[in-house]
């Protein structure tokens, strides 16, 4: 549990960063600090040290305590040679490729990297936010967090691009800060998938997609397009939205609703590979057997996809390269060089999950 030391210390490092007080703002009082978390005024007084010898803040004799300029202290030799890398996971699916990515350009030119992740929620999204200023790294690179939804750490962000904080994203963006990115076409990738469906002969196909992620969207918006160029299919479609950390048994549930009527999908588009995986054991589970009865597609090109039975149809995710790129236009950031951001273009992988449907 966080001491009431480590709390009043955060509270105000967390006021400072996020702007609440901007430089040279006069602080509370340490009554009214011993008041608003409920400490002593040793407790105060300790947090409040800690934090003049960080300089976040700096006292005048009998004027009180304000916000020193924290910042500018970025560029200083010891500190250059670190970059903070935020991702929404790090150790499963595709996210180890893409730090291995970053990180052997990164190394190359001499940076080391800080690592943390999300676990795709905002709250904790802050929290590496402002763990990485703190940290005083010379750069950024972040996967968005929820990217489709209203971010509540706009302030941060805000005060990374007031800073001019060699900063850009990878597998989306946030279109209100004009940060360089790099990802890939969901839209059109998932078009693609949905077409390469239509011509193994299913008419009828369920898309399942996570829509608290732009990507999600994207892709979602990708199936939808595919079918908005078949009208005479159009009302074959079927989509299930999901957001991240809802119960896969529920999930499973309505996948079944579907699966039970007269006019059952022959086909499954999943998010990604990852729930692609998910579902097909599930199906099993339920002695439905993939490809026979219904094909299942995916998207990433996850490497346990290739090795999976059966074997997974999918669109590939340039992970490793995706890392790679970002170093290096993250390298030309720290050297004032100016990028472009990065689109992939789709690059379908056919495999054995999908096969052609006769309709009976």
């Amino acid at each position: 549990m966080e001491n009431k030391y480590q709390k009043v210390k955060d509270g105000l490092k967390e006021d400072i960063i996020s702007g609440k007080f901007k430089v040279n703002d006069k602080l509370p009082t340490e009554s009214e600090l011993m008041k608003q978390y409920a400490v002593s005024r040793y407790t105060v007084r300790r947090a409040v040290g800690d934090l003049e010898s960080d300089h976040f803040i700096y006292r005048i004799q009998g004027g009180g305590m304000f916000v020193q300029d924290w910042h500018k202290d970025w560029s200083t030799p010891t500190d250059t040679k670190l970059i903070g890398v935020i991702t929404t996971h790090i150790a499963d699916y595709i996210f180890p490729n893409i730090i291995s990515g970053i990180d052997q350009v990164l190394s190359q030119a001499g940076y080391s990297i800080l690592l943390s992740n999300t676990h795709n929620t905002h709250e904790k999204e802050r929290k590496s936010l402002i763990n990485m200023l703190d940290s005083k790294v010379a750069g950024l690179i972040i996967e968005p967090t929820q990217s489709a939804l209203p971010n509540p750490n706009q302030d941060l962000y805000q005060e990374i691009k007031d800073d001019e904080l060699p900063t850009l994203f990878i597998n989306a963006h946030y279109p209100k800060y004009d940060f360089p990115y790099v990802d890939t076409d969901d839209l059109e990738a998932e078009q693609q998938l949905v077409n390469y469906l239509f011509d193994l002969g299913h008419q009828s196909i369920l898309g399942i997609f996570q829509v608290d992620d732009i990507q999600g969207v994207n892709r979602m918006n990708g199936f939808v397009r595919a079918y908005q160029q078949r009208p005479e299919l159009s009302y074959m479609s079927n989509i299930i939205m999901y957001q991240s950390g809802e119960d896969s048994q529920k999930l499973f549930e309505r996948i079944m609703n579907y699966l039970r009527q007269a006019d059952a999908p022959t086909a499954i588009a999943c998010y990604n590979d990852q729930l692609a995986i998910e579902v097909i054991d599930f199906l099993k589970s339920q002695d439905l057997q993939v490809p026979d009865q219904l094909s299942v597609v995916g998207f990433d090109n996850y490497q346990m996809g290739e090795y999976f039975t059966p074997s997974l149809t999918t669109v590939n995710h340039e992970k490793e390269q995706m890392g790679a790129d970002a170093a290096h236009m993250l390298v030309k950031l720290l050297n004032r060089e100016s990028v472009d951001s990065i689109t992939y273009e789709p690059e379908l992988v056919k495999r054995h999950s999908a096969i052609h449907y006769e309709s009976k």
